[in-house]
């Protein structure tokens, strides 16, 4: 099985070296089959000739050119993959060193579901908290893993790509449809990730919120009522996460 590893950058040169580094924790294991997908939106800060100078270690691909933002850039990376899953590991995002105790757990996986993991959450000074994945149905309130934790069947992705009218939180938006065509969620043991919180999902906390309460009633056809619950159940959760990662 091949997996295809998606790492979307923008003026990031030192996250882009810090992901490719952490691939050695995938590469550690000789029967697992992996290709690394990035996806640059043009930047001038040295990360395309970085990327060159490897001459394609870990099957390296890459493009470098404007984008219309993140999730346009992730389209791009859906297009350029090969693999039976997928999973987005974007610039300063890193694999825990478990991964490949993860990655085997795909095996003789179907690609009829989202595959999730734990994450850990990078808070800076050394505060960290796991992330364990949820049961899927609490997609209705939000992701049951983070995004960096769920391995996508390509086909999946390649049907149902990011939807670039949700500008923070179109990786909710993609997976809650996966779910509604059928695309159940199937839990792995483990830790898959390791970010920092501070990226787009995490740091627009309101532009978050009134996004994800279009995704439940668009998407996933929830009455008003439990979409305004969820809003301020999350206005709540994302706050306290936004204050302990600027505290």
């Amino acid at each position: 099985m091949l997996l295809s590893v998606i790492t979307v950058a923008f003026r990031n040169y030192e996250g882009v070296v810090k992901t490719w580094a952490s691939l050695a924790h995938l590469a550690r294991d000789p029967s697992i089959q992996f290709e690394w997908i990035v996806v640059d939106g043009g930047s001038a800060d040295g990360t395309a000739e970085f990327l060159q100078n490897l001459n394609g270690e870990y099957n390296l691909r890459y493009l470098s050119e404007k984008d219309k933002g993140i999730y346009d850039a992730m389209n791009k990376g859906i297009e350029m993959s090969r693999g039976k899953f997928a999973i987005f590991l974007n610039s300063g995002d890193i694999f825990h060193e478990d991964i490949a105790q993860c990655v085997r757990q795909l095996n003789g996986q179907t690609d009829d579901a989202m595959v999730i993991g734990d994450a850990m959450l990078d808070f800076g000074d050394g505060h960290k908290i796991r992330r364990s994945a949820k049961p899927g149905w609490y997609i209705y309130h939000s992701l049951p893993a983070s995004h960096q934790a769920i391995f996508f069947p390509l086909t999946g992705l390649q049907r149902y790509p990011y939807d670039l009218q949700y500008r923070v939180s179109s990786d909710y938006a993609l997976a809650a449809k996966m779910y509604k065509e059928g695309y159940a969620f199937k839990r792995i043991k483990g830790l898959v990730s390791e970010f920092s919180m501070g990226g787009v999902s995490t740091s627009n906390n309101l532009e978050l919120c009134r996004d994800a309460k279009n995704v439940q009633r668009q998407i996933l056809r929830m009455p008003g009522f439990l979409a305004e619950i969820s809003l301020r159940l999350r206005l709540r959760t994302t706050g306290k996460t936004k204050a302990l990662y600027n505290k």
